[in-house]
């Protein structure tokens, strides 16, 4: 299975990018191909625009150059990761913007859904996994995720894991979760089916 890392961070050295480095190595150790996008590197646009703004009247659209590349490759990837910092309990705007922008209608939802039979979305939430549940914010972003858009879209297994205190933890704390990132990665697929 060939998976698309969709990772969403403005910083490199990030422990998101490290999270993503961690979890495409248990892909591969499980005998999968990847693919590492980063949305800040390729200098994605997450503003839509008119062209590509959703028309439900067409039976077919085109979309700018920028959004059909991103069809492209989505398309040639198998299942889908996302890995993201989890700002105001929600998705970073830049990945917010790639999926209003390239999760299209007739591509992704409408006429057409998506073919992947995988996503995982991996947030990293500076709280504890306590503060998280405090106001059903894990339910919350689970939901969104899980039913509003990967349900949506036609992905029958969709599951949210959260790494937890992803701020101001000493390296033993990092060390745990990158090995989660590691597992999640070793046992994709596997996982979310049970």
């Amino acid at each position: 299975m060939k998976v698309l890392i969709v990772v969403s961070h403005p910083r490199k050295d990030s422990l998101t990018f490290k999270v993503a480095d961690r979890f495409a190595q248990g892909l591969a150790e499980a005998g999968h191909d990847y693919e590492i996008l980063d949305l800040h590197g390729i200098g994605f646009d997450p503003v839509l625009k008119g062209e590509d703004e959703p028309d439900f009247s067409a039976a077919e659209q085109l979309f700018s150059p920028e959004v059909e590349m991103e069809i492209r490759r989505l398309k040639e990837n198998d299942a889908l990761t996302f890995i993201f910092p989890v700002w105001w309990w929600y998705l970073p705007a830049m990945l917010k913007g790639y999926i209003d922008r390239v999760w299209n209608n007739g591509f992704a939802y409408g006429s057409n859904k998506l073919h992947h039979e995988h996503v995982l979305w991996i947030g990293l939430a500076g709280v504890s996994k306590e503060q998280m549940k405090k106001r059903n914010y894990d339910e919350s972003i689970t939901h969104l995720l899980n039913v509003g858009i990967a349900d949506y879209c036609g992905v029958p297994n969709s599951k949210v894991e959260f790494l937890y205190e992803t701020l101001g933890s000493d390296s033993k704390h990092y060390e745990m979760l990158l090995n989660q990132a590691h597992d999640l990665g070793l046992n994709y697929a596997k996982e979310q089916q049970s």
